[in-house]
């Protein structure tokens, strides 16, 4: 029988807590729960009023692997969602994740969390943009980092702050605040720099999604700033050998990146590295940090 638990007044049955997700670390499912209810307090200020897309690995990443936008069959009546424009499908409703208990229900089924960039109040309007540094072997994170370092500099030109995250899985992610703008044109200013990061940087990048492309090259993917796009969360437990969590990280830890293993952070290393620095995202919250996009779109060739 499965275990009851009570959260914030809402009952919970709890499934395989003793289940072995990540075999190479003997982490648990157990385990998970806990790193989820530790990590709230940093985790849903991100997630909050912004639809969840669900990456579902419930045997672990070695297992069937399931994405899912909808509300999950089951879903307990308390749990938010709110209803999202698709252009293809006509409009769905997704899960918000908006309180503790809601974010154990989420975490009992076993997944990675994924949000757009716009908020439910205003669809397809992004208050952030994103660059999704992905490096094909033989380039790593490291590649990444000297990518990373142009756009935040290049950002900065504009007047805009970059903050900068592992994507838990092999590169990174930069994260910045703008004032509620067309995801349209952020995507289009997105794509401008990511062109011109192609010209200053060489052999380094390409911002091309052709795979045969991308070999020893960082691809910057900036598609993820459309408005049906989504992007791993910061904090979300990644479905991969080890339970990678998207962590941030600081701008001198990107600096002084050499060996891709010092920006590979596991499950257990978050509680320390909040202790030390905080939320590093927490300025992405603040409105008072978002700035307008560029107007002008340009399209360098």
């Amino acid at each position: 029988m499965s275990p009851i638990t009570v959260v914030e007044g809402r009952r919970l049955s709890l499934t395989n807590l003793d289940k072995v997700l990540y075999p190479g670390t003997g982490t648990t499912k157990g385990e998970v729960l806990h790193y989820c209810t530790t990590t709230a307090d940093a985790l849903l200020p991100h997630l909050h009023d912004r639809p969840v897309s669900f990456l579902r690995y419930p045997d672990g990443p070695d297992g069937q692997r399931f994405f899912t936008k909808n509300v999950p069959p089951g879903a307990p009546s308390w749990v938010k969602s709110c209803e999202v424009p698709h252009s293809r499908s006509g409009p769905a409703r997704q899960v918000l994740l908006q309180d503790l208990a809601s974010l154990v229900w989420a975490a009992n089924l076993v997944v990675e969390l994924h949000t757009p960039q716009w908020t439910c109040g205003a669809p397809g309007m992004a208050d952030r943009l994103v660059f999704d540094l992905d490096p094909g072997a033989p380039a790593t994170v490291v590649e990444c980092c000297a990518a990373a370092r142009w756009l935040r500099d290049r950002l900065a030109a504009d007047g805009l702050d970059a903050y900068v995250k592992t994507s838990g899985s092999k590169g990174l992610h930069l994260v910045v605040p703008v004032e509620p703008t067309p995801a349209d044109r952020t995507t289009a200013y997105a794509r401008t720099l990511a062109v011109e990061a192609g010209a200053a940087l060489g052999d380094l990048v390409t911002h091309k999604m052709t795979r045969a492309l991308r070999p020893g090259k960082v691809f910057i993917d900036f598609s993820q700033n459309a408005a049906a796009k989504t992007t791993a969360t910061v904090y979300t437990l990644r479905a991969r050998a080890t339970p990678t969590v998207s962590t941030p990280v600081t701008w001198d830890e990107v600096a002084g990146c050499t060996e891709p293993g010092q920006l590979t952070f596991l499950l257990d290393e978050i509680a320390g590295r909040r202790e030390r620095y905080g939320d590093l995202h927490a300025p992405l919250l603040s409105p008072a940090r978002a700035r307008p996009v560029p107007r002008g779109d340009r399209r360098p060739v």
